[in-house]
């Protein structure tokens, strides 16, 4: 199969165009390290000649800094994918695989005693301000136990890039409507693992840690350690990609939403110091400071990724943490 890769040169986009070759399938580049830009709608053009089928993860990521950063999000991420998928519609490309992200459920799943499950709105900062950073129960404040997130959940996205990759999936799903395509759109947990970007207030938490270990300084970890993610090496997304492309397509004219995670979810701070020990320290410090787009625990569900992919991610957490700090 012939197959665009786009972001081709990036942390995640290198990791599969590498596999997709392994496997023997053809791959087209397209990377704005090389000049060409998803936004262009004639570099799309013509780097969508004879292709078979896509995958799309160009994208500005990260929290961001400010407002001031929502232009290049909507630049970049949704006026980018638009461009992409009116190509695709004249070039006749009907098969789509979308880098989405965990960040469209804002907070995860959660259950209170009295209520069951419920969707706490955004924290309040006068609760993260006096180190109270658990969600509380919408209807009655209490606190809350957190779930595991299924792809049926209500989306809330609560920054920039979390808007932007969620208007990716609106923007597919109407493509896919339109032409009859089919996209399957792979929401990516806390990726890590060789080739992430460093030194960067857009870069990874696991990647921000790991510079300050290299400096000899101690990582700083927000709130108080405890919000809970799924950290999932670049390999097994890389690989989740490549069984979404070869996937016997679902229903055409549809998206199809899968988590892309380890299914073994792990506190920020348990992360911070399996990278520690790994350098020999220093140990991290526990700052209490906080960010207001930030959400308390996203934990997932990988059920339907291995019963409809056959996916399920093999690196183990340490065995990554290990490889991913002695990387320079």
């Amino acid at each position: 199969m012939r197959v665009l890769v786009t972001g081709s040169a990036g942390f995640i986009g290198s990791h599969i165009v590498e596999l997709f070759r392994e496997h023997g399938h053809e791959v087209s580049l397209l990377d704005l390290r090389s000049g060409e830009d998803v936004r262009d709608a004639a570099t799309v053009a013509r780097c969508l000649i004879g292709v078979d089928a896509v995958c799309h993860q160009a994208a500005k990521v990260g929290l961001g800094v400010d407002v001031s950063d929502l232009p290049a999000y909507a630049a970049t991420n949704v006026l980018g994918t638009a461009v992409l998928l009116a190509g695709m519609a004249g070039a006749g490309v009907r098969r789509l695989v979308l880098a989405s992200s965990m960040v469209v459920y804002g907070e995860g799943a959660y259950d209170c005693p009295e209520h069951g499950r419920v969707r706490p709105g955004p924290r309040a900062e006068e609760d993260l301000a006096a180190g109270w950073f658990e969600p509380r129960c919408p209807l009655c404040a209490e606190v809350l136990t957190p779930g595991t997130v299924g792809e049926d959940a209500p989306v809330d996205p609560r920054n920039a890039y979390a808007d932007s990759k969620l208007a990716q999936e609106h923007l597919a799903a109407s493509w896919a409507r339109a032409t009859g395509g089919v996209v399957l759109a792979l929401r990516y947990h806390n990726v890590y693992g060789p080739r992430m970007p460093r030194d960067t207030p857009y870069a990874g938490v696991a990647a921000i840690f790991r510079s300050a270990l290299e400096r000899g300084e101690a990582p700083r970890v927000f709130e108080d350690g405890g919000q809970r993610r799924d950290f999932v090496h670049v390999r097994d997304v890389a690989r989740a990609n490549l069984l979404a492309l070869e996937t016997a397509a679902p229903r055409p004219g549809g998206l199809r939403a899968y988590n892309i995670a380890s299914g073994e979810p792990r506190t920020v701070g348990e992360m911070a110091g399996a990278l520690a020990a790994v350098y020999g320290g220093p140990d991290p410090v526990v700052t209490g400071q906080y960010r207001l787009g930030d959400v308390r625990h996203v934990v997932a569900s990988p059920d339907r990724a291995r019963t409809e992919l056959g996916f399920q991610a093999t690196v183990p957490f340490q065995d990554g943490m290990a490889e991913f700090a002695a990387r320079v």
